[in-house]
């Protein structure tokens, strides 16, 4: 197995890039080769001080990144040796199976769509982000990558969602729900209602299907209900994302404040401290990794910009289990097995 990482993306890189990279490349005797592109003489001294293995590493130096603040379709075009461009041209001629990077997250999906394409029978790309609820987890599906979909890539989403949540999580056939403000047919937009009305044709035809269609879901139902796939736009569902961040740092924030008011409360953190630590564990977005860029050509998995060298060691690990439980094929798979309904 061969990785490209994007060494330069992210905010405190690239020291903890090398510094997940070091785990990873412990932990995983499958990992033959991991590609560390960026700024070799930011790279070089910390192959050294982590004492990655040189037979198992190469860097592949330019001096070009895409900032943080900067527009991904823009720098596609004028930063076309930058860190990330260079780790999906990797995935593209073949040399690595797959690309990771936690730096700007427009770059990293117009590198991969336009340089991977799109899968046969998808025609847009979808962010799936992993999200805890009460009973494991729910994808919510689109994250980010595409603002502004037709009713169809709702569908596409569906199966992709599906079959990301059986292959990498074990979930026979997963419930996929559409996001919208009421469980009634009639409730959400024109899109939301056109999506439905195709799921539900699809349903509705008979064919086997890597998923059980549940209709409309509620926002709360990402997080109380049995549901493993949400689909949305990459609008909704990147606020729906981004809330959900603040709010579980918010609440963070407030419980430790409460604590600290007085020696009860002290003593009461005290006690509490390894019920909030598996309380972390539970819904850390590091122990996930990153956010797997379902429908492309190509194995690309987005990072937290904020991502820790724990987080970044396991955005190597979902790329690698992506590449062997062949998602990407199973989709295609899938796709060609469908007839669209007369």
């Amino acid at each position: 197995m061969k990785i490209a990482i994007d060494a330069m993306g992210g905010d405190h890189a690239p020291r903890v890039v090398i510094e997940g990279a070091k785990t990873a490349l412990e932990s995983f005797s499958t990992l033959e080769t991991l590609f560390l592109v960026g700024d070799e003489s930011q790279i070089a001294p910390l192959v050294a001080e982590f004492q990655l293995p040189q037979d198992r590493i190469e860097i592949v130096h330019t001096d070009e990144m895409v900032e943080m603040h900067e527009s991904g379709a823009k720098m596609l075009r004028k930063k076309k040796k930058a860190s990330i461009s260079l780790a999906a041209d990797l995935v593209k001629k073949g040399e690595a199976d797959g690309m990771v990077g936690a730096g700007n997250t427009g770059a990293a999906v117009a590198n991969a769509t336009i340089k991977f394409r799109t899968l046969e029978g998808i025609s847009k790309a979808s962010i799936g982000s992993v999200m805890p609820n009460n009973f494991g987890k729910c994808l919510l599906m689109d994250a980010g990558a595409n603002p502004d979909p037709k009713p169809e890539n709702l569908v596409e989403s569906a199966i992709m969602g599906s079959i990301y949540m059986k292959n990498l999580y074990g979930v026979k056939k997963p419930k996929v729900g559409i996001m919208s403000n009421g469980e009634e047919e009639e409730k959400g937009t024109d899109f939301t209602r056109a999506a439905h009305a195709l799921i539900k044709e699809l349903v509705e035809s008979g064919q086997e299907l890597p998923f059980e269609y549940l209709g409309n879901i509620e926002g709360r139902d990402i997080f109380l209900s049995d549901v493993q796939v949400c689909l949305t736009d990459g609008f909704t569902g990147n606020i729906i994302l981004k809330t959900a961040e603040g709010l579980a740092k918010g609440i963070g924030g407030w419980i430790k404040e409460e604590y600290q008011k007085n020696i009860f409360g002290k003593i009461a953190g005290l006690l509490s401290k390894p019920v909030f630590a598996r309380l972390k564990e539970r819904t850390s977005h590091e122990k996930v990794g990153g956010s797997l860029l379902l429908g492309v050509n190509g194995v690309c998995v987005i990072g937290h910009g904020s991502s820790s060298a724990y987080a970044i060691h396991n955005t190597i690990r979902l790329a690698m289990n992506s590449v062997e439980n062949q998602i990407n094929e199973e989709i295609v798979e899938t796709m060609r097995s469908l007839q669209k309904p007369e």
